[in-house]
């Protein structure tokens, strides 16, 4: 199995379409998507869906997936990035001392931070958007702001340094490009280290 990882914070009620289009676009890569939660258990994963007639979306139950790690087992150096999910999970894992240790791990290791739809929500508590130019579902966009972000409502997907953000998963097709676009850096960065240690 390949040696290179992600992690990937969710919880119940995570959006499910999200979570599972990550899991299997990470694999498809060669990187292995590791699921943390605040335990390890089986996530009840739901659907978010703007319906016609609608001002916002509908919530639905949707797929269940086990995490693979408690948010205390987890170790950021064995990681290259770390993926924020969207649903409602970002309400409560914002309130989550050990997720925003875990993120200031991330950002002080200098290493690629990703979030979609409400997933900035959880950037936000943990002062990672301040003068970084972000987008995120509409919704949400004044939290941001407030935390000192600039809010960028035309592009699909931003990125700013080591931050990628998107809109919803709508959004995976460009989110998904910036995201390994990051990825390949790391992957270029890593060959010329160890073609200077070989010489």
């Amino acid at each position: 199995m390949s040696t290179k990882k992600i992690l990937i914070i969710t919880g119940d009620a995570g959006e499910s379409y999200e979570t599972l289009f990550a899991i299997h676009r990470f694999r498809e890569s060669y990187y292995e998507p590791v699921i943390a939660s605040n335990k390890v258990k089986r996530l009840n994963l739901v659907i978010h869906e703007l319906e016609p007639g609608w001002d916002t979306y509908r919530e639905r139950p949707g797929y269940c997936v086990p995490s693979d790690i408690s948010f205390e087992d987890v170790n950021v150096s064995d990681y290259d990035g770390v993926l924020l999910i969207g649903g409602r999970a970002p309400e409560f894992l914002r309130h989550d001392m050990q997720v925003l240790r875990i993120l200031k791990e991330f950002d002080q290791q200098e290493k690629w931070l990703f979030a979609i739809c409400h997933g900035i929500q959880i950037l936000t508590v943990a002062g990672l958007v301040k003068g970084k130019k972000v987008t995120c579902y509409e919704h949400v966009h004044s939290e941001a702001e407030a935390y000192g972000a600039t809010y960028i409502r035309s592009e699909e997907a931003v990125r700013d340094g080591r931050l990628v953000t998107g809109q919803t998963w709508q959004s995976h097709p460009e989110f998904y490009r910036l995201v390994f676009e990051c990825l390949e850096e790391t992957a270029v960065q890593s060959s010329e280290k160890i073609e200077t240690i070989v010489l």
